[in-house]
């Protein structure tokens, strides 16, 4: 558990850490969760070479990687519970290079209150903004960041994302998060706590909010993106019946939910649902937003 975090003028603030870019895990990472994903190096941002080709400082943090910020205050907050039925709802603002320094932000609830949302971010130094959101406890009224935005369709003139369609199924696949690869990720993680190795209030151990992301993932931005330079514009990760454990069987699932598209970008955004594969309890589900680089895209060069 972090022991520096602090409260003042009603906001919760973590310490100041480095995340790291361990992008060169994932094809161990994926091939442990149960994908068949293969990661081309020429079409990711994290590696510096491909990122200050299109234009950027370096190679970048992923966003989902600063959701592990968070659980450390969620703890202070709200408890256990969180990690049962608590939402995380990030929109990414900033890409952050690899030492650079972030904290994570919450405002502080209101008293005697058990079903709340509040604003979070995640902010630099200098004060600028990584990424924006919120987090939630139980069931309140009022929508998610991420839930609240509207999804606007356009698909007449996408190029990258040509033949996909809202509703369209993602592909379906078998998840088991092992010891192994909790191993191989918690020397990555700034904030560690106790119930990410062994036993937890639940029994097994539980797992980081990004892998709780990379569960659900499903659709491998790169596989689909005919060239095109892919980047995550948002997630939101929910624990319905939670919290997601170390060494059980799921099954994950989703579909497509909007895709369009802005003068620089075409994107989709895609829900995903984590189910115990022995019992079918919906564990957690996701809302995920990726975009693709018309700039970098060979059917956007002509014009």
């Amino acid at each position: 558990m972090s022991d520096d975090i602090v409260i003042k003028d009603g906001y919760m603030y973590g310490g100041w850490r480095q995340p790291e870019n361990f992008v060169f895990k994932f094809r161990t990472i994926k091939k442990d969760l149960g994908s068949s994903f293969d990661m081309d190096l020429s079409l990711n941002i994290h590696d510096d070479k491909v990122a200050k080709k299109v234009g950027m400082r370096g190679g970048t943090v992923r966003g989902t990687v600063h959701l592990n910020l968070f659980p450390p205050l969620l703890i202070k907050l709200f408890g256990n519970r969180w990690f049962e039925k608590g939402s995380l709802s990030m929109y990414y603002t900033y890409a952050l290079k690899p030492g650079e320094k972030v904290r994570a932000v919450i405002a502080l609830p209101p008293e005697g209150v058990e079903d709340v949302q509040l604003e979070a971010r995640v902010e630099m130094e200098n004060g600028q903004l990584v990424e924006k959101g919120t987090v939630s406890l139980g069931n309140p009224k009022e929508p998610s960041y991420i839930r609240s935005l509207d999804l606007v369709n356009e698909t007449k003139e996408l190029r990258v994302l040509a033949g996909y369609k809202v509703g369209d199924a993602l592909p379906t696949r078998d998840v088991l998060i092992s010891e192994a690869l909790m191993n191989d990720i918690l020397p990555t993680i700034t904030d560690n706590i106790d119930y990410y190795t062994g036993e937890s209030p639940w029994g097994e151990p539980i797992v980081t909010p990004n892998i709780i992301y990379m569960a659900m993932e499903l659709l491998f931005a790169p596989t689909i993106s005919k060239g095109a330079i892919p980047f995550f514009g948002a997630t939101e990760i929910r624990n319905i019946n939670g919290p997601v454990k170390v060494g059980v069987p799921y099954k994950a699932t989703g579909k497509f939910v909007s895709l369009g598209q802005t003068s620089k970008t075409e994107y989709y955004w895609q829900d995903s649902f984590l189910e115990e594969k022995e019992t079918g309890k919906l564990v957690a589900d996701m809302r995920h937003m990726n975009r693709f680089m018309k700039a970098t895209s060979p059917l956007y060069r002509n014009g």
